[in-house]
């Protein structure tokens, strides 16, 4: 579990190291947070640059005296059990997706642990207008070979689904800055248009599979859909589920619970949910239940509420940060 991250090791001396949440909290043991160094050792801030020090130097709320000051890094880090600290990466790549607040350094260093990776940077994209989602470039150690289905099970046994990036991109090496610094404006964008799966593709089985897999493919912006393929696993996510439903409502006239995609992520599953009339018995293609279209304006409803909570969540973001640039 512990393998492939940069370790730190322990505090020495009479110096402290707090790793701390977005309320300067500690948090527990395995937990990523930021690293705050305190200690008699701590200056008291920067020559002539006031606004930098009230940022970087807070008051040390455990200090034994007043006056004591704690360094905030920037650094994302966590303890380890056995008391040493691991290094996961800046806490200038946090991200806020779909309401999560996302660490791109803890996404990048369970990555990195995996046996067959060695180097991987996570960075958000748009190449659709609206949506935006995580993208994982890997590069593999020699002689190994990485399959983007392996990558994505790794990561899902210790993420949860919404760090999990909606593509991954291999490449046989990082491009880098002049610095040697992974140069992250020019990473490639991903080719959304190829099923990023391992496994064999099984062709939709009858009519209902067929318009099923024609949805997910027009709203995951894929080419082809088989009819065991995982929504999830093709780059989906909560906000692009609500528009599957509301396809399905409009193309078979079927209302389905918010929660069916994600208890039945693929087609198949679907299909047979739908053909079962709710149910989810039938193993065959039967009679659609034709619903009212009121329900469909529900749907709508529920999406433009999901919408209106990322931006408002958004403007609370970037008001604080305005007050706290004051």
């Amino acid at each position: 579990m512990w393998e492939g991250i940069a370790r730190i090791g322990r505090p020495v001396g009479s110096t402290e190291i707090y790793i701390a949440d977005g309320h300067l909290q500690p948090v527990p043991i395995g937990v990523a947070g930021e690293a705050l160094i305190g200690g008699s050792q701590v200056a008291n801030g920067y020559l002539n640059r006031a606004s930098l020090t009230a940022t970087r130097f807070i008051p040390d709320p455990h200090g034994k005296s007043e006056g004591r000051v704690l360094y905030r890094t920037g650094d994302l880090a966590r303890y380890r059990p056995d008391g040493n600290i691991e290094f996961l990466g800046r806490i200038d790549h946090q991200v806020k997706l779909r309401g999560y607040r996302i660490e791109i350094g803890e996404i990048e260093s369970v990555l990195r642990q995996h046996a067959s990776v060695s180097e991987a940077v996570v960075i958000t994209r748009e190449d659709t207008p609206g949506d935006k989602c995580l993208v994982a470039y890997v590069v593999a150690k020699a002689d190994q070979s990485i399959k983007v289905g392996g990558l994505r099970g790794h990561l899902s046994e210790k993420l949860p689904e919404y760090m999990l990036p909606s593509a991954f991109v291999l490449l046989d090496r990082l491009p880098l800055m002049t610095n040697g610094k992974v140069n992250r404006q020019a990473l490639p964008p991903p080719d959304y248009s190829i099923r990023q799966l391992d496994q064999e593709y099984v062709a939709p089985r009858n009519e209902v599979e067929a318009t099923v897999a024609g949805i997910f493919a027009e709203v995951l912006g894929v080419d082809q859909v088989g009819a065991e393929d995982n929504f999830f696993s093709l780059g989906g996510h909560s906000l692009l589920a609500m528009q599957v439903l509301l396809r399905i409502l409009e193309k078979l006239e079927v209302e389905l619970p918010v929660q069916t995609l994600f208890e039945r992520p693929t087609v198949g599953a679907v299909s047979r949910f739908i053909a079962s009339d709710g149910s989810g018995w039938a193993e065959s293609p039967g009679p659609i239940t034709r619903v009212n279209r009121l329900v469909e304006e529900e749907l709508l409803e529920r999406l433009d509420r999901l919408a209106d909570e990322e931006v408002d969540e958004l403007l609370r973001d970037v008001a604080g940060e305005e007050r706290g640039a004051q």
